[in-house]
Order: structure tokens, then sequence, then C-alpha cells
């Protein structure tokens, strides 16, 4: 979503409609729900209260269905909330962004979107703040998914594996080798999907 990306698009390809992935879009607002985090953590006096926090990163992130009610992961999370409003705020607004993707039709997606960006902003937490203005702006992009459901996921996936993999090999001496095992990653993948 970055500027320069855009602007080469438009300038190189101005048919082509940008779709903003909702992996990237979460992405953002998990980066900036872990910033607020980080913050209230560093401004909390109480040692008890800094306990509370520390360790609720993942579960801020986690999708609540994944939450391991064994390991008391709702709990803690819940307490994390209960601790801190501007934390509970951002976490709830994370949570209904979720929800963009799951309308019937482009119109329900834009009045959600609309009224999700107003609730951002009025609720004062800079972080949260930054993240709405960015949506905001890019606002046909993100709402373009409606026009093309697609998904960078298949190829965010590849990368992670070729970056596993030579992170595994300790970097390849023959470049012709790694191109080689790049393609055999791809053509395993493709070979379990037919």
């Amino acid at each position: 979503m970055s500027p320069a990306y855009i602007s080469a698009v438009h300038e190189n390809l101005p048919k082509v409609t940008l779709v903003f992935d909702h992996f990237h879009i979460v992405k953002l607002f998990n980066e900036k729900l872990s910033d607020l985090r980080r913050k209230l953590y560093h401004q909390l006096n109480e040692r008890e209260d800094k306990k509370l926090l520390k360790g609720t990163r993942w579960l801020l992130l986690k999708n609540p269905d994944n939450l391991n009610a064994d390991r008391d992961e709702p709990k803690r999370l819940k307490e994390a909330l209960e601790l801190n409003e501007p934390l509970a705020a951002a976490y709830y607004l994370k949570e209904e962004l979720r929800q963009l993707w799951s309308f019937a039709t482009k119109q329900e997606a834009k009045v959600f979107f609309d009224g999700w960006l107003k609730r951002a902003w009025s609720t004062g937490i800079k972080p949260i703040i930054t993240v709405a203005n960015t949506l905001a702006s890019r606002r046909s992009g993100v709402l373009a998914w409606y026009d093309c459901q697609i998904s960078t996921g298949p190829l965010e996936g590849i990368n992670n594996k070729i970056k596993t993999m030579k992170r595994q090999a300790y970097g390849f001496r023959d470049l012709e080798f790694l191109k080689l095992k790049i393609k055999a990653i791809h053509l395993s993948r493709y070979a379990l999907i037919g």
C-alpha cells in the first residue's frame, strides 16, 4: 500500500484495478495495535498491571476463535482489555475490520467501512487514527476487493517458503540450484492442488 508502489502501478498500468489484499490491511492494523500495546505497557506504573499486559501481544493479534482455553488465553485477553480502555477500543476495531470482507455486496461494505472509519477516528487514539487515515486515502483499493476477489495469500506463502529455505541452507553459492529449488516449491504446491 506504499505511495511509491501505487504511483508506479498507475503510471505503468493505468487500466489495472488496484486491490489491497485483506492480509496487508489487517497486518497494517496489527502493527499499529502492537505499537499501541507496547506504548501503553511502558506508561503503566503498577507492577501488577504490567504483568497483566506483558505477553498479550499474540493474544491481541490472534483470531478470537483460535484462543486456547487450556492456556487461559481468553481470560488473559479479557483482563488485559479491562485494564486499558484505549487498548480495548483498538482491539474491538481490529475485530470489526475483519468483517469488511464478509458482506454480500460492495454497497453494504461501503456503508460498513465508512462507519468503521468514523468509529476509528472518534477514538482519539493516534495509531488507530493513522491506520484510519491510510485506509481512507486508499478507500477505492480496499473496496475493489468486491470487484476482483483476489488474495495474495498463496504468493505470500510461497515467498515465506523461499525465505525459510534460504535460511535453512545458510545461502546458496550456485544461483541455478537456487532457481531449481524455487521451481520445486512452486511445482510441489500445484501437484498437491491438482
